[in-house]
Parts: C-alpha cells; sequence; structure tokens
C-alpha cells in the first residue's frame, strides 16, 4: 500500500453537521413537554365549560343588539368624566416623573457610586411596578375616599418604577466622554448633570414621559371601576344599571381617546426628538 493510500484509509470519517447537541435538543423536548403539560393543567383548573362557549356568538350578538343605538343624551356626562381622565392621567404623569428623576439617580451606578442606594432606589422601582394601578386606587380610595385625588395617586406611585428604571438606565448608558470632559475641566456635580448627562439622556427621557402618558390614559380609565374618578365611574355606572346602549357610548369615547392620544403622542414625539 502506497503512503498516499495509508492517508486516505488514515483520514477521519467526516462529521455530520447537527444544528442542535443532544443537550439542547433535550433542553427543547423538555420545555416543550413543560408548556403542554402547563397548558393542559391551567385549562382543567379553570374548569371551562363547553356549553357556554357554544352559544357565546349569540350573546354577544345579542349584547351588541341592546348597545346600538348609542344613547345620545349619555354623551355629556360621559365627556365631563372623560375631561376628569384627562387630567387623572396628565397629572398623575407629571407627579411620576418628579419623583422618579431624583430616584433614578440615586439608581444610575455611574452617577451615585453607591450599592446601599442603588438597591435602595431600585427597591422602590420594583415595589412601585409590582402594584397593580388597580390596588393602588383601592388602597388610595381607603385612605382618601373615593374620587379622582385617589385615582391621581394611583397613576402616579404606579408610574414611578417605569419611568424611573428606564430614565437609570438611560443614564447608565450615557457617554463618559463628555462627563470625564467636564469632570477634568473642574465642573461640579450639578453642572455634570446638566451639561454632561442631561443633553445626552434628553431624547430618552421625553419618549418615556409621552410613552408613560400614553400608558397612564388607558389605565386611568378603568380607575372608576373601583371608585377612583374617571370615565371608569360612568362606565361602571352603566354597567350597573344593565344600560347598554349608555356603556357603548363610554367604550366609544374610551376608544376614540385611545387612537387620539396615540396621534398626539407621535407627533410630539417626532417634532420633539
Amino acid at each position: 500500500m502506497s503512503a498516499a493510500a495509508a492517508t486516505v484509509s488514515a483520514a477521519p470519517a467526516p462529521r455530520r453537521w447537527q444544528r442542535f447537541s443532544l443537550g439542547k435538543r433535550l433542553a427543547r423536548l423538555a420545555f416543550t413537554l413543560f408548556a403542554v403539560a402547563a397548558f393542559v393543567t391551567s385549562l382543567r383548573t379553570i374548569e371551562v365549560i363547553p356549553e357556554f362557549l357554544y352559544d357565546a356568538p349569540d350573546q354577544l350578538a345579542d349584547l351588541f343588539g341592546r348597545m346600538w343605538p348609542m344613547d345620545a343624551g349619555y354623551v355629556g356626562p360621559t365627556l365631563r368624566a372623560l375631561v376628569e381622565t384627562l387630567h387623572i392621567a396628565t397629572l398623575g404623569t407629571l407627579i411620576a416623573i418628579g419623583i422618579a428623576v431624583p430616584i433614578g439617580l440615586l439608581a444610575a451606578r455611574n452617577v451615585t457610586p453607591s450599592l446601599p442606594l442603588n438597591l435602595l432606589a431600585k427597591f422602590v422601582f420594583v415595589t412601585s411596578r409590582s402594584v397593580n394601578s388597580l390596588v393602588w386606587a383601592l388602597l388610595f380610595v381607603a385612605v382618601f375616599g373615593p374620587g379622582p385625588l385617589a385615582g391621581t395617586l394611583a397613576i402616579a406611585l404606579r408610574s414611578v418604577g417605569f419611568t424611573g428604571k428606564l430614565f437609570a438606565e438611560a443614564l447608565e448608558e450615557a457617554n463618559r466622554g463628555s462627563i470625564e470632559a467636564l469632570q477634568a475641566a473642574g465642573a461640579g456635580r450639578l453642572s455634570t448633570l446638566l451639561l454632561g448627562y442631561w443633553p445626552q439622556v434628553k431624547p430618552a427621557f421625553w419618549s418615556i414621559a409621552l410613552f408613560r402618558w400614553d400608558i397612564n390614559i388607558r389605565e386611568s380609565a378603568v380607575l372608576g371601576l373601583v371608585g377612583a374618578g374617571g370615565i371608569g365611574v360612568a362606565l361602571d355606572t352603566a354597567l350597573n344599571l344593565l344600560y347598554w346602549d349608555q356603556v357603548a357610548v363610554v367604550l366609544a369615547a374610551i376608544f376614540a381617546t385611545v387612537i387620539a392620544a396615540e396621534i398626539v403622542v407621535t407627533t410630539v414625539r417626532a417634532r420633539m426628538l
């Protein structure tokens, strides 16, 4: 046998390419089985009654039939409640920004190099985000009584975690070059914040504020269901009295407001940023 033939015979067999290794395939299979088991378990736990699903289209058609025609006389009260909802969302957003900005400065590690303060600020953000706005509203209704004050405070505290966390992350992503140049020139802490960090995070800040205001309009629309003021009160009243033509007016007003807020936010963001 020649040397070339011996080299060919001694060469290892070509390896077969596989997209996933055996461990990855087993992990994907285990995840799939877990997802299917969780779905089946959840389906059995909620006890879906098939008879209710069969006549759902008929019930839905009957409901829409009761909603039409809408009650034109309910437009006035709905608009007044809608204005109150906008006030709740706007004031709640402004209060949240006022609280979130200083806490966001504490949460940013490059602005406040103190681990205890960073953890404390992040704990505040987690606490704010972990409690739903309806739960906040229930708490403030119990403290201050029913009305828009409870709704405003609920929106504010719910928004602190969202606004502050994103603001802190924007600060941590700021370019260090201009910051170090200002510090080397002898700039104080306030000057560094205003001239170094703020120009870099200003687009993100306004985006966060506008986006949160848009979200708060949606959330404040249902706070009246627990007595926290706004258009949710009108919706709750109509639902309790089974006045479906009035419910249709409220739902149409909420839908139109959400669309208008989306347009306003998109336009303002395009012109400012």
